[in-house]
This record gives C-alpha cells, sequence and structure tokens, in this order.
C-alpha cells in the first residue's frame, strides 16, 4: 500500500507543477481536505492564493490591466509581468500587511501612482518597479525599504525629498534610467550597501555617497573626473565598476585608487593612458580598452621582495597599447599570484 500511495503522489505532482498553480491544489479541490483561507477577503479569480501559503497571492503574468482586490492578510503580492497601467490609493489601502510587492515588467507611469499609493505599507521591505515608464521615484515610500529595484524606467531626476528617511534601505537599483543629477539625494541612506547607477548621464559621482557601500556601479555614464579623497570615507567598500565613461589620467586624483579593503575596480573601456596606482590588497583590475602606453610596476609595487608584492590575481590590458614585450621582467615578482594577465 505505501508503494502505490508513493507511485500515486509521483504520478499527479507532476500535473499539479505544469499549472504555474499550488503544486498541492489537487489535495483540497473538490475533497476538503485543505480549506483556503479567506481571513481579510476572499482571492480573486484572477489570482491564485494557495493554501499551502496563505499570506501570498500570485497575479503575475494574466493580463492584468488593473490591480486586483487584495484580501488583508496578504504579505507576498505579485504583480509582475502584466500590463497593470496605474496604482490608485484605493488599491493598496487594506494591504498594511505587505513585505514584498512585486510590480515589475508593467506599464506604470509616475502620474498614474497616487500620492499616498504606497503611504500605508509601514512593513514593506522590497518594492519591484523595474521595466515600467516612471519618470520619476514614486513619492512617499515606506522608511521600512530594504530593497528598491526601480531600473529600466525613464527617470531623469533623483532629488534628497524622493528617499527622504529611507534609513533602512540596502539595496537601490537605479541603472537604465536618463539620470543626470542626483543631487545630494544619496546622504541620508545609512544602511545602503549596493548601489547601481550604471547606464545613466551622469557626467560626475554623485555627491555624499553613503559610507557603508560594500558595491558602487557606474558603468556607461559620461564621467570624465573623479573628486578629490573620492574613497577615503568607505569602510566596506570592495567592488567599484566605471567601465565605459570618459575617464582620463588628469581626471583621476593620485592615490585615488591605493585604499585597502578594494577587491574589485573595473575602468576599462575609458580613456586612460596610464596604469593608476593601485593598492596591494587589490584583486581584480579590468583596463582594457584605454589607451594606455607603458607598463609601470610602479602602479602595483612600490617596494618588491618576499613579503611585499601584489596580491592581483586578474589583469586586463587588451585593448590598449602595450604587448607582451613592453611588460619588464620583474614585474613577475610582484604580480606572482597573478593566473591572468591580458594584453
Amino acid at each position: 500500500m505505501r508503494v502505490l500511495c508513493v507511485f500515486l503522489l509521483a504520478a499527479l505532482l507532476p500535473f499539479s507543477l505544469s499549472s504555474r498553480r499550488d503544486p498541492f491544489a489537487w489535495l483540497y479541490r473538490g475533497h476538503g481536505y485543505l480549506q483556503a483561507d479567506t481571513t481579510g477577503g476572499d482571492c480573486p479569480a484572477e489570482c491564485d492564493c494557495p493554501p499551502t501559503f496563505p499570506v501570498a497571492m500570485y497575479c503575475d503574468g494574466r493580463g492584468l490591466t488593473a490591480i486586483p482586490a487584495i484580501p488583508s492578510r496578504m504579505k507576498y503580492l505579485y504583480l509582475q509581468n502584466n500590463a497593470i497601467t496605474a496604482v490608485p490609493e484605493s488599491a493598496l489601502v487594506n494591504t498594511t500587511n505587505l513585505v514584498w510587492l512585486m510590480m515589475h515588467h508593467n506599464q506604470l507611469t509616475s502620474d498614474n501612482i497616487d500620492k499616498k499609493a504606497f503611504l500605508k505599507l509601514e512593513k514593506l521591505e522590497r518594492l519591484y518597479l523595474q521595466h515600467n515608464n516612471l519618470t520619476n521615484i514614486p513619492l512617499n515610500l515606506p522608511r521600512s525599504l530594504q530593497d528598491l529595484r526601480i531600473n529600466h524606467n525613464r527617470i531623469d531626476k533623483v532629488t534628497p525629498a524622493d528617499l527622504e528617511g529611507m534609513d533602512n534601505l540596502t539595496i537601490l537599483y537605479l541603472h537604465d534610467n536618463f539620470v543626470t543629477d542626483m543631487g545630494a539625494s544619496l546622504k541620508g541612506l545609512k544602511s545602503l550597501t549596493l548601489l547601481d547607477i550604471s547606464d545613466n548621464k551622469l557626467t560626475e559621482v554623485p555627491a555624499a555617497l553613503p559610507e557603508h557601500l560594500h558595491q558602487l556601479y557606474l558603468e556607461s555614464n559620461s564621467i570624465d573626473s573623479l573628486p578629490e579623497g573620492f574613497l577615503g570615507h568607505f569602510t566596506q567598500l570592495q567592488y567599484i565598476r566605471m567601465a565605459h565613461n570618459n575617464l582620463t589620467d588628469k581626471g583621476i586624483p593620485p592615490h585615488t585608487f591605493n585604499v585597502t579593503g578594494l577587491v574589485e575596480l573595473d575602468l576599462s573601456f575609458n580613456k586612460l593612458e596610464r596604469i593608476p596606482l593601485v593598492s596591494t590588497t587589490l584583486q581584480h583590475l579590468y583596463l582594457q580598452a584605454n589607451q594606455i602606453k607603458e607598463f609601470s610596476v610602479g602602479s602595483f609595487c612600490s617596494i618588491v621582495d618576499v613579503t611585499n608584492f601584489s596580491k592581483l590575481q586578474t589583469l586586463r590590458l587588451d585593448g590598449n597599447e602595450i604587448s607582451l614585450q613592453d611588460i619588464p621582467s620583474d614585474s613577475a615578482l610582484c604580480l606572482r599570484v597573478a593566473s591572468t594577465i591580458e594584453v
């Protein structure tokens, strides 16, 4: 009998999985073994609210043009991959328990998001709004947010008021927009560890970057210089990507990248003619597709002996104006742990 039960379960489970609905729906539909939770309202017909996970509502990929009625018990709401155009205040007024709200890949515009739409979501931690048609960050976002993804929109400016009071925000994806100015909008983000503002229209590094950043992505902008002491106040920064900008040797102050703690530095596809001075603790350096004309061992090691050498593992110099013959023989002692050097 036990073998028969296992066989039946194995046969039925694939059919339930293929429907993209609750894999155990066959247990309660028409049999009454599991009862759907109706606390705070019934699940709308166009969505799935699995009894096995009663605080989640799956409405993704249903061709919706408006937000359906949401039971107040919901903590996780999936509305992505639809054609929703607006977020009226009434749509979320009873959803004060929401922790995750996924609305990416819709047709939202800033004019159609009510000013108070997100105001009462005081428990919200994740808000995904990427791949919409927004021209600004929505107003009155919850201060509880930890993860905000608003990339691939049409945002051209970020003001301090847009992110005011977001002390808990740790992840901010703003890449692939049209941002030209951020002012001091990032100053108050005390918990931010990952900032991605690549693929925008920035001509300078935003002011007052949060000191606890761990990852900073600025590639594919139009930045031609870096401020003095650019990295001086960071305590945890390990990854910097600034590929596809307009950086020149003149625009990078001496010792800018000679800071301990940095693990990866990407300056590829810029206009550098020299290898910048970097810390001996750096592990990965990408300088391909610049205009570098000489290989300077001093950029990696000021002193070379048994105990003093670069920890660099990866060095990309291909697409520059040097060849293998331009690399001095004493560089082997300095770069003794490098596993990849491309010229």
